[in-house]
């Protein structure tokens, strides 16, 4: 169940929410019949995710494929920076492989980090986007949305951060976080 013309959405912004409302659009769009591919840049398989599970276990038309790789700022002075660019890089490429296998949405979660961390270029993504079959809609999440590519989106949400517990010590929740 394809829609005519996909278009681009960007979930950016400093607040929580991003990959939540990434994850509440696939879902929708699985209940619908439509095929999702749902790509997770820094987030690493083997780590603990209430989404990862409920996905595998019960949402079979979402395929989802998560990196092997943290993003540096997780990683600081031990990240061997190669890992990093040839996991990120072989991520975006599978991604740009499988979407033209019949996938009605793609979500490329993070991708921002891997634009601004130097890992895949402004052009590449917007190259991907001009090559995605017509009817793919597709999503980008993460901080700091390049312009080039807001202007290129036809939606864009910005989530704002007003308060959050990590700023006061509390770390990520099972469950509500991860």
């Amino acid at each position: 169940m394809a829609v005519e013309k996909g278009l681009v959405h960007i979930y950016t912004g400093e607040g929580k929410g991003k990959t939540s409302a990434s994850l509440g659009l696939a879902i929708r769009a699985a209940g619908h019949g439509m095929k999702v591919l749902f790509v997770q840049f820094f987030k690493l398989e083997g780590d603990p995710s209430g989404e990862k599970d409920i996905i595998r276990e019960d949402i079979p038309a979402i395929e989802l494929i998560r990196s092997e790789v943290r993003h540096p700022i997780f990683t600081g002075k031990d990240t061997d920076i190669e890992k990093v660019r040839a996991s990120v890089r072989g991520l975006f490429e599978r991604a740009s492989e499988k979407m033209g296998d019949d996938f009605d949405l793609l979500v490329l979660d993070e991708l921002m980090g891997a634009v601004n961390g130097g890992f895949i270029s402004v052009e590449e993504v917007l190259d991907l986007l001009d090559a995605r079959p017509e009817c793919l809609e597709v999503v980008l999440t993460g901080r700091d949305a390049p312009v080039e590519l807001v202007k290129r989106a036809d939606y864009v949400t910005e989530m704002l951060k007003i308060k959050h517990p990590y700023d006061g010590g509390v770390k990520a929740r099972k469950g509500i976080e991860y």
